[in-house]
């Protein structure tokens, strides 16, 4: 494996490094107490070419690679996760479009998507009664004279009433299981087409979460993403990559929590001296940065992997579950190196600690990746 990057991946890490530095950290607990979406943030992003940065250049895309968008997701995330999120789904709508799309939906879609002129890309799956288990979707598409009609609720739905483009999915037959399942892309302001209210959430309070309501919306056949009956594997071909981008927020929130408590540790004084001298603070830290450091390899190498296009769902997995559950416990470290101050919003930490929360949930549970690690562990090796 080669995790060096060429010129050009690096500049844009760079970018992406610089300007979660100069504009996203120092307005990120504003965002988050007021609850405001970032639409001149990401507008920003997409002038920087963040908002395609594994798109072909063709479709107006940076074409730097998985590798890079992982690191890139690190660097934005470390300074808000909530702007991160919103990046990571537009990005994978984008990335979902060009891998299974016709050449006029790449054209029409992910042009919009990767330049802003949509704002951000919407992944409508989950339902109130479909998580974890997404073949039991209930959403129906039936077919109509020039194309289909749409109905049902998409639950947990990120910038859903804010994206331009979403990737919608729907059962289109009820005899053949996930197979009956088909994909779609709609527009914004498709007639039928609403966004709920926003979730009250307990962290990634800058970005909005919604139910989507379809009530006979109308497409043509142009809308649909793949053939009829393959949006299942269109599903599992997403989750897979945004795994990593997930593993990869995960690693940029617990970077900065590890960041905070290095600067406490060296300011607070306690005993006549500051506290990173006591031992019991040093061991603290030093299973954090450990933790980190392990999480960003093993994204890395989920990320090379898709970028040489090997196999990478194992790897996918590994990442998001090592990531996740690694980044809150460094994140509850933070707070306990912080003390009672941790627990306040004086300092970054409880914002760090409540954004954390949700990536062990969102595409795919912990319990869900330790599924997948195993199945794949015994892949080829007969039934068990």
């Amino acid at each position: 494996m080669q995790f060096d990057l060429n010129e050009e991946q690096e500049l844009i890490v760079r970018t992406a490094r610089d300007f979660a530095t100069r504009v996203l950290e120092p307005r990120a607990a504003e965002r988050d107490r007021s609850e405001a979406f970032p639409t001149d943030e990401l507008r920003e992003l997409a002038r920087l070419g963040l908002l395609g940065v594994n798109v072909p250049a063709e479709y107006g895309g940076a074409q730097a690679g998985a590798l890079a968008y992982a690191l890139v997701m690190m660097e934005i995330a470390r300074a808000d996760a909530s702007v991160a999120v919103a990046m990571a789904v537009s990005n994978m709508a984008a990335e979902l479009i060009v891998a299974w799309g016709t050449e006029e939906q790449k054209l029409r879609h992910v042009t919009r998507l990767v330049s802003g002129a949509a704002c951000v890309g919407s992944f409508a799956l989950s339902e109130p009664q479909a998580g974890s288990d997404a073949a039991s979707l209930s959403t129906t598409a039936v077919r109509t004279a020039s194309g289909w009609r749409l109905n049902g609720t998409k639950q947990w739905i990120t910038s859903g009433n804010h994206a331009g483009v979403f990737v919608v999915w729907a059962r289109t037959s009820w005899e053949t299981g996930t197979q009956g399942i088909s994909a779609f892309v709609i527009e914004k302001g498709t007639p039928g087409l609403s966004a709920g209210r926003a979730e009250d959430k307990m962290g990634l309070r800058g970005s909005s979460t919604v139910q989507l309501h379809l009530e006979d919306v109308e497409v043509g056949d142009d809308a649909m993403l793949g053939q009829p009956g393959e949006g299942f594997h269109v599903a599992l071909s997403a989750l897979d990559g945004g795994r990593i981008g997930i593993a990869s927020q995960a690693i940029g929130i617990a970077s900065a929590a590890l960041d905070a408590a290095v600067r406490y540790a060296k300011d607070r004084v306690q005993f006549g001296g500051p506290i990173a001298r006591q031992q019991a603070i040093q061991m603290m830290l030093a299973d954090m940065v450990t933790w980190r450091d392990a999480a960003r390899l093993l994204a890395l190498r989920a990320a090379w992997r898709k970028q040489e296009k090997l196999p990478f769902t194992r790897e996918a997995s590994i990442a998001k579950l090592f990531a996740t559950e690694k980044a809150g416990k460094i994140c509850d470290m933070a707070v306990q190196i912080h003390g009672g101050y941790g627990y306040t919003r004086e300092f970054p930490v409880e914002r760090h600690m409540r954004d954390v929360r949700v990536t062990r949930i969102y595409e795919g549970t912990s319990e869900v990746q330790r599924i997948v690690i195993a199945r794949e562990l015994f892949k080829n090796q007969g039934a068990v």
